[in-house]
């Protein structure tokens, strides 16, 4: 009798999976860009109180929401200095919106992204998360920076400081957490870890058709 109460243990101990069932119908997804990653949301599941930027989006079925150091985020060619200054000091954030047009797999085609599959209670917190990092200083709505790296997009003032240890990654991880996902006491540094992680909780690898 002692292998089948070893057995339970085991398992109550592994690392959690995500189980997809009936009850995880709203899909979000995470894409990997080399240094930073991307948290895509279906615009339609986003509620009408939160993240009013979204109507920057017209036509946008998904929204791809980054954050990031200010200054780093938008250089297209950051050079040591901005680099060492984001790693070094806080600083302040921006926050990167793309508005998606189609299919995820095919926007994102050539690049790694894995989908997780949420309940509606866990998907509003991520979103609220998400709608919380705008730095709207009382305005119903944040004003856009400047246009963004790629696509239709934008930067948008931002909440929290960027630093060694809080990074675009973790700001990502972070909200996986708020929405659910057992995450770990430490979250990934780098958006491979990120990646790697969320497949082990049960995300799924997404392929351009």
């Amino acid at each position: 009798m002692i292998w089948p109460v070893f057995l339970v243990l085991l398992l109550a101990c592994a690392e959690p999976k995500l189980f997809h069932d009936a009850a995880l119908e709203y899909a979000v997804y995470v894409v990997d860009h080399g240094k930073h990653a991307g948290l895509v949301i279906r615009l339609s599941d986003i509620p009408p109180e939160l993240i009013p930027e979204k109507a920057d989006f017209p036509g946008a079925d998904y929204l791809e929401v980054g954050w990031g150091e200010a200054d780093y985020y938008v250089a297209t060619e950051p050079g040591l200095w901005l680099t060492l200054k984001a790693a070094l000091w806080p600083t302040p954030s921006v926050l990167h919106v793309v508005g998606v047009r189609g299919s995820p797999a095919d926007f994102f085609a050539g690049l790694k992204m894995v989908r997780i599959d949420l309940d509606r209670r866990s998907l509003e917190r991520l979103i609220r998360y998400v709608h919380t990092a705008f730095a709207r200083d009382r305005a119903r709505r944040a004003r856009p920076l400047r246009p963004g790296l790629y696509g239709e997009s934008w930067f948008y003032p931002a909440r929290g400081k960027f630093h060694l240890f809080h990074t675009c990654n973790d700001w990502i991880a972070e909200g996986l957490r708020q929405a659910g996902l057992r995450m770990g006491a430490i979250n990934p540094f780098t958006s491979s870890q990120l990646i790697a992680k969320v497949r082990r909780l049960g995300g799924i690898e997404v392929k351009a058709d």
